[in-house]
């Protein structure tokens, strides 16, 4: 019946036809819940309701009387509440696919009675808990799917035992322990193992040379340790081996041993070693050994130094080569010219040399091309036209000359982007770059182009950032540029161009970013669009302009000069004129009041990918933006509780409603960096954006917010500084949960600096912007005064721009004090005042001081005098000598000690007075989470997500 569209309920009266064995009610439309009823057809065997929108429980009557039931698939619909334990009583149940569901509660232990049981997948629910040992009874089970939950604890060792099964995927949990030495002893059948996104650590085991039958092994992120095995090389069958963001790695050639034997793996199609630990010099025959099957090689954010394989091209059937961010050296090989299968290639940051081979152009099938930040020289070979596939090609930042190759604009698929900045490319940008009509982003900055910009320029209608900046342009801006209208950034400072400013720009509705600095413009400048912001374009160098806005100070035109012998005309009509105007804006303001009042969708935008949001919406979810949904205000904004309705059949959603203060200077201004840090972040430790709501309120005034998910827990803050006088109950943090904390904050930093689109220097990292979800979970929030750095250098000292003081007092970086630039270092000094604030309870701000010793001082005296448990919350002090008291192990107690002897190290090396000492260090070059934050000699810290409680022995 799955062909036949079903809607609306199911019928309880199909619980009435007792003679059916089958029913098949899949990919429908179907909505409610489960009839109980269903549970009268004794004699079904399979019961199929998957791929619907149905809610409610899962009857808990299925499982005492379906004595027949062989599978029962419930997998992805809206089903709630917990899994009943009656159906551990189906005694013939052989398939129970619940994935894709909203359940929650503990795995039923008595799942483990089910013997004839073969498939089992329970993924992408809210199941909590332990996986139960029970499971490993199940003598029949071929497939264990765990998947995406937030299980917790080891996986129990019988599960090892269990010789039938096929698969184990328990990826997306927060499940610990290492893999035991003989864990694969018994999985001679198992043909998919999928780990990652867990805690697990250890090192891999020998004994995987025992599950001969395995294809796929997903163990990453995880921080496991140690070298890969060489007996990987026995997995004969072995297709996918992904070990990325791991501490796994390779110093010694004999730890590269693995690779060798991976030769024997003839089958293999991907192989990612990202954001690991292997370094030193790639064995050059192991890898172009590898099977000629080889389709995907991941290598990027590591350390491998040396050259490039010169027989790299014998892996043929290669369709992704990634090489970004280690230390390669030498010349690309030219055997890469045998890739023709290779689609993406991408070796940014690096130090590879030479001229880029002409061999390049035999690659056809290549959509992006990456080998920006390197030291390639000479001129771009011509045959780069014949790679006519081309979504993305970024040569920036290396040492490039010559004129650009007419036939790269040839290339019309070029539509993401187009980089040619930082080298020293020469004469005019060709005319014919009017054929690249798909592009959204070009860069030509810090070159030697002479010449007009092109009029065919304008042609490029799709443009979103244009950046010309630091080159040798004259002659005036084409009118043509007037056509694009989707310009979001757009750079021409530090060239030569003269004329007019066009009034066009200002007409741009999207432009949020102008920059005309440095040329020889004359005449007056544009009152409108993106010119009525001061802090959205810069004029300055320009000696021969007049007008604008006030804050510009430019002088006046000589237009707008008055002149005395016209004074009694011109009084007259300037009153008329204001007269007018003064009705007309009554006019207005009575139409928008109207407008409001009638529609629920006045005026309003909404980010990329996310629904619209009216006004009246808001209004209604926080009840008229009522004191009691008040959740807190600051300078620029104050934020609200409330209630969005779901679509058709999903419950009420819980939000958070910022409403901006736009009579507060500069409110604006924070309305427009937070949404342009997060337009396209996406991290599970930043505050998650719904939408953003741009539009009138009742009164005709503009009303700018910004709606995230709601955080159950509130603000770390509220939990290290409770008040007691609205608390009804005393809330506390543990050891363990401060920790875990610090670690999603970490997390999040690694992420804005180093792994999202762009990078983001957050500014105001404390304890308030840090909020905790209902699993704890920490979730960094507040981007009002977030910096984007517009260009990624090869070290974090790259500032961003100038400014005065940023950030709040006690957590700024004191170099902002100063008006310095903005650089990672200046969250990293936060970062660190964050760990000291949760490890004492104290605030960097506290006027009533112990000892008189500011929060810094605080710390240092007590690790100086030996006495780190001094310096600890008194709240988790006295949780520790209870445990001390109660356990009577004094090794624990030891171990904890030390745990906050680490973190208050930790804490005062983040906040080194100078930007440079401090550590971490966050460069373009050790970007990656097993190398942001390494503590064993406290160079850096790791941001893997348990190694702090692994250095503080709180891992059991």
């Amino acid at each position: 019946m799955g062909s036949f569209n079903l809607s609306g309920p199911i019928s309880p009266s199909l619980g009435n036809l007792s003679f059916l064995r089958e029913v098949h009610l899949d990919i429908n439309w179907l909505t409610g819940e489960i009839p109980p009823q269903l549970s009268r057809l004794g004699r079904l065997e399979f019961l199929n309701l998957s791929s619907n929108q149905l809610h409610g429980g899962i009857p808990a009557s299925f499982g005492t009387t379906m004595a027949n039931l062989y599978i029962l698939d419930l997998q992805e619909n809206r089903l709630s509440g917990e899994i009943p334990v009656s159906l551990a009583s189906l005694p013939s149940i052989g398939f129970l696919f619940l994935y894709s569901n909203m359940l929650t509660g503990k795995i039923p232990p008595e799942l483990g009675n089910l013997t004839g049981l073969m498939h089992l997948d329970l993924m992408e629910s809210m199941l909590s808990g332990p996986i139960p040992p029970s499971l490993g009874t199940l003598s029949s089970l071929v497939w264990l799917s765990l998947a995406n939950n937030t299980l917790g604890g080891e996986i129990p060792a019988s599960i090892w035992n269990v010789s039938s099964l096929w698969g184990i995927n328990v990826q997306q949990n927060n499940l610990t322990g290492a893999i035991p030495a003989d864990a694969f002893g018994k999985l001679g059948n198992l043909v998919s193992v999928t780990m990652d996104n867990n805690r697990f650590h250890g090192h891999l085991p020998a004994s995987l040379a025992n599950a001969t039958q395995l294809q796929l092994l997903q163990l990453g992120p995880n921080p496991f340790t140690g070298v890969v095995p060489r007996q990987i090389g026995a997995l004969t069958k072995l297709q996918w081996l992904l070990l990325s963001n791991t501490l796994i790695g390779a110093e010694e050639p004999a730890d590269w041993e693995f690779l060798k034997a991976m030769a024997n793996c003839s089958q293999l199609l991907t192989l990612d070693l990202t954001a690991g630990r292997f370094a030193g010099v790639l064995p050059a025959s192991s890898l172009s050994n590898l099977s000629s099957s080889l389709q995907t090689l991941y290598l990027p954010y590591n350390m491998i130094s040396g050259a490039l394989p010169e027989d790299i091209g014998n892996l043929v059937s290669l369709q992704s080569l990634v090489l970004d961010s280690n230390s390669f050296t030498g010349a690309l090989p030219p055997s890469l010219g045998r890739l023709q299968k290779l689609r993406l290639l991408s070796a940014s940051e690096n130090t590879l040399s030479g001229s880029i081979p002409f061999s390049i152009g035999n690659l056809t099938e290549l959509t992006t091309l990456n080998i920006k930040a390197n030291f390639f020289r000479g001129a771009l070979p011509s045959t780069l036209g014949n790679l006519t596939k081309l979504l993305e090609l970024r040569l920036g930042r290396n040492y490039l000359t010559g004129l650009v190759p007419g036939a790269l604009f040839s290339i019309t698929t070029l539509s993401i982007a187009l980089d040619l900045s930082h080298n020293s490319f020469a004469g005019q940008i060709p005319e014919v770059i009017g054929n690249l009509i798909n592009l959204v982003e070009f860069h030509a900055e810090s070159n030697n182009f002479t010449g007009e910009i092109p009029d065919r320029l304008g042609e490029c209608q799709l443009l979103q950032y244009l950046y010309l900046q630091n080159n040798f342009l004259s002659g005036t801006i084409p009118s043509l540029l007037g056509q694009l209208r989707g310009l979001q950034y757009l750079d021409l400072s530090s060239n030569n161009l003269s004329g007019l400013i066009p009034l066009f720009f200002g007409n741009f509705g999207m432009l949020s970013y102008l920059n005309l600095s440095f040329n020889n413009f004359a005449g007056e400048v544009p009152s409108v669009g993106a010119f009525t912001n001061a802090s959205a374009f810069s004029v300055q160098g320009n000696g021969q302009l007049c007008g604008g806005i006030p804050d510009l100070h430019l002088p006046l035109c000589s237009h707008q000069s008055p002149k005395r012998e016209h004074k009694h005309f011109v009084i007259p009509i300037v009153l008329s004129l204001i007269a007018t105007l003064a009705v007309l804006a009554l006019l207005y303001k009575l139409c928008s009041w109207h407008k409001t009042s009638t529609t629920n969708s006045t005026s309003t935008t909404s980010m990329q990918g996310h629904p619209l949001i009216s006004y009246v919406q808001l209004v209604k979810a926080t009840d008229g933006f009522s004191a009691a949904n008040l959740l807190g205000s600051g300078s620029f904004a104050s934020v609200y509780k409330g209630e969005l309705d779901g679509q058709a059949g999903e419950s009420k959603r819980l939000v958070a409603v910022k409403v901006l203060k736009l009579h507060t200077p500069k409110a604006l201004k924070s309305f427009a960096a937070e949404c342009e840090a997060l337009r396209s972040m996406r991290h599970r430790n930043l505050l998650k954006i719904v939408t953003i709501c741009s539009s009138i309120d009742n009164r005709g005034d503009d009303f700018k917010a910004i709606v995230y998910d709601f955080m159950t827990n509130g603000t770390l803050e509220g939990w290290l500084h409770p008040d007691t006088t609205v608390d009804s109950e005393q809330r506390y943090l543990n050891l363990s949960q401060r920790v875990t904390i610090l670690l999603d904050v970490a997390y999040a930093l690694d992420y804005l600096h180093c792994h999202g689109p762009t990078p983001v220097v957050h500014c105001d990292l404390k304890s308030s912007n840090v909020l905790l979800d209902a699993d704890m979970v920490a979730h960094v929030g507040d981007f009002g005064l977030a910096k984007i750095l517009v260009e990624r250098s090869s070290s974090s000292d790259q500032p961003t721009s100038s400014m005065g003081f940023r950030g709040t007092a006690g957590y700024a970086a004191p170099e902002y004090g100063a008006g310095n630039m903005v650089t990672t270092h200046g969250d990293i000094y936060s970062y660190g005042v964050l760990v000291l604030e949760t490890v004492t309870g104290r605030r960097p701000t506290d006027s009533e001081s112990r000892h008189g010793l500011g929060l810094r001082e605080y710390a240092d005296r007590a690790l100086r005098n030996s006495t780190p448990m001094d310096a600890v919350d008194t709240q988790l002090s006295m949780d520790l000598d209870n445990q001390l008291h109660t356990t009577s192990d004094a090794s624990s107690y030891k171990r904890m000690a030390d745990c906050i002897a680490s973190l208050l190290t930790l804490g005062l090396s983040c906040t080194q007075e100078s930007p440079s000492r401090r550590t971490p260090t966050i460069s373009s070059r050790s970007c990656m989470p097993s190398r942001i934050l390494s503590w064993a000699n406290m160079r850096s810290v790791m941001l893997n997500r348990r190694f702090l409680l692994l250095v503080c022995g709180l891992w059991s």
